[in-house]
């Protein structure tokens, strides 16, 4: 089959055009002809190497970690799919490979498609709606009426986060340019600061919740933002302790994790402040209650570009530019 990979890593070389083996299906597999994959930060994480001592892959590997498809084989011990069954997913972290003609995904990990999009609109959104899910509903247990502060609101965090928080009832501040300010409140944003005008830490006070994408001074100027027992949630770092055990990162490793985190945890406990760092987790069981809030309409995708399979690297530099509204999408059937 077709598919981008990575034979070593190494900061911003592009992925190779390859014929790999079809994946080996397992029983509990689905096997997924792939229709369109999205393209994340994370993928060019990856390819830099900044996960290989977390995330120990084998090489060569092939990216990509959003995909919508149709079902063309199962595993004997499926029972929730089935061969035409058009579906949507975010591969386990270990399993990544959606760049590609076919892949193999844990049935746990797989939902239906929305029947209300498209296959370049669900592959958009897996990874970044679990992300927004994970952190707001899991780990923040965001309740209406309380104040939630979403950085990088056109991002493709941003943009479903928004909108997750807005169905929750909760009063949404995001972060953005000027040129994005209509997009971020069309998604339901109550509060728009101009990061290049303004700033945030100044404007914005008593918030329970921030979720965090961006670097490290952001991540402590939202300290000031929080009320006392508030949470401090960060999607970019850096990686905390709880992590680290649930990695079963070995104890050096633990220990750098440890250090990597510790201004910013004795910072947010001086001010009775919970700082957390989240990597999403794979999970069909939520991707599906997700599937239910898009075909009511209460979150939508937002797709930017749309790059056909043979420019998968021009979509991740697009991606790197950081400009991207939303999500970038390839089409590979």
């Amino acid at each position: 089959m077709k598919s981008f990979l990575i034979n070593r890593y190494g900061k911003g070389s592009p992925l190779q055009f390859s014929q790999s083996p079809e994946p080996e299906l397992r029983e509990n597999d689905v096997m997924v002809q792939i229709h369109a994959a999205s393209v994340n930060v994370l993928d060019a994480k990856i390819r830099d190497g900044e996960f290989k001592f977390v995330l120990p892959y084998r090489l060569p590997l092939i990216l990509g970690n959003d995909l919508a498809g149709v079902v063309v084989r199962v595993g004997a011990g499926v029972q929730g799919f089935k061969p035409g069954d058009a579906v949507y997913a975010r591969p386990n972290q270990d399993r990544i490979g959606t760049f590609a003609q076919y892949i193999c995904v844990d049935e746990a990990d797989i939902a239906m498609k929305p029947r209300n999009l498209t296959m370049e609109e669900a592959a958009s959104l897996p990874l970044v709606a679990l992300t927004a899910w994970q952190v707001l509903v899991e780990r923040a247990n965001l309740r209406k009426g309380q104040k939630v502060l979403i950085h990088a609101g056109s991002g493709g965090v941003g943009v479903i986060a928004i909108q997750l928080a807005r169905h929750i009832g909760a009063f949404v501040a995001t972060t953005t340019s000027a040129a994005n300010i209509d997009l971020v409140k069309s998604l339901g944003a109550d509060v728009v600061v101009d990061y290049k005008t303004e700033n945030f830490e100044e404007i914005l006070h008593d918030y329970d919740v921030v979720l965090n994408s961006l670097d490290k001074d952001t991540l402590e100027k939202s300290l000031r933002v929080l009320k006392p027992g508030g949470k401090l949630i960060s999607i970019s770092g850096p990686p905390d302790p709880v992590f680290a055990r649930e990695k079963s990162l070995n104890w050096s490793l633990r220990q750098v994790v440890r250090l990597l985190s510790l201004r910013i945890r004795r910072k947010a406990k001086r001010r009775n402040i919970d700082y957390s760092f989240l990597f999403m987790t794979a999970n069909g069981a939520q991707l599906a209650r997700i599937t239910a809030l898009i075909e009511t309409g209460d979150i939508r995708p937002v797709v930017d570009r749309v790059f056909p399979f043979e420019q998968t690297n021009d979509a991740m530099a697009y991606v790197e530019t950081g400009r991207a509204k939303g999500k970038v999408v390839i089409t590979i059937q």
